[in-house]
Order: structure tokens, then C-alpha cells, then sequence
């Protein structure tokens, strides 16, 4: 298993829920976080007065996938997230040792 973490504009983020479940992945944690990165931050003009904003908002995702479909969802993020401008985030994958569902025990892929 894998467990994908893309950090995403917020307003993109029921296109990315919307992709992944065209594919079967089921399972989503949404986090609403601040950060930067090429982007680093940007200003903003408040009744007359501009402000440098240094964290931006994003959602960030945490999906765990069976080994088979995570080039798809991973396909169906980046697609889904995707503007073309600098912000658009970013996809970090890693190996998922072991999954274990808390109400029935259930461990493995079956527990995603």
C-alpha cells in the first residue's frame, strides 16, 4: 500500500474527491493548512494599505491506495489539481506498512 499526501489550492479540492472517486478511491482526510513555496506568499491590499501575506491557504490530502491503482490516483490529482500556475502544489508517495481498521480489526488492504 501507499500512502499519498498532495498539498492542493483549496477551491480545486471537490475536483480531486470528484476524480478520485471516478476511479474507485473512496477514502480521503482534507486538512486545511498554510505554507509556501515558489510561490512565497503574496500581497494584499487592505483599505489602502498593503500587507505581505507569507502562508498561503491549502488543503492538504492523505490517501492511502493498493500498490495497483496508485499511478492512477496519483494521475487523477495531478489532473484534477492542475492550472498551470505556480501554487497549483504538490504530491509526495510513500510506503504504508500496515492498515488496520479499528472498529472490526481488520488489517491489510482490506482495512482501506
Amino acid at each position: 500500500m501507499k500512502m499519498i499526501m498532495a498539498v492542493i489550492q483549496p477551491h480545486r479540492l471537490d475536483a480531486v474527491r470528484d476524480a478520485l472517486e471516478a476511479i474507485n478511491v473512496h477514502g480521503l482526510t482534507a486538512s486545511e493548512v498554510k505554507g509556501f513555496g515558489q510561490q512565497r506568499g503574496h500581497k494584499e491590499i487592505y483599505r489602502g494599505a498593503e500587507y505581505q501575506i507569507n502562508y498561503v491557504p491549502k488543503v492538504k490530502l492523505e490517501i492511502v491506495v493498493a500498490d495497483d491503482i496508485l499511478d492512477d490516483a496519483v494521475d487523477a490529482i495531478q489532473q484534477a489539481a492542475r492550472q498551470g500556475r505556480v501554487g497549483d502544489g504538490k504530491i509526495f508517495v510513500w510506503d504504508v506498512e500496515t492498515t488496520i481498521r479499528i472498529r472490526t480489526g481488520e488489517s491489510g488492504e482490506g482495512a482501506v
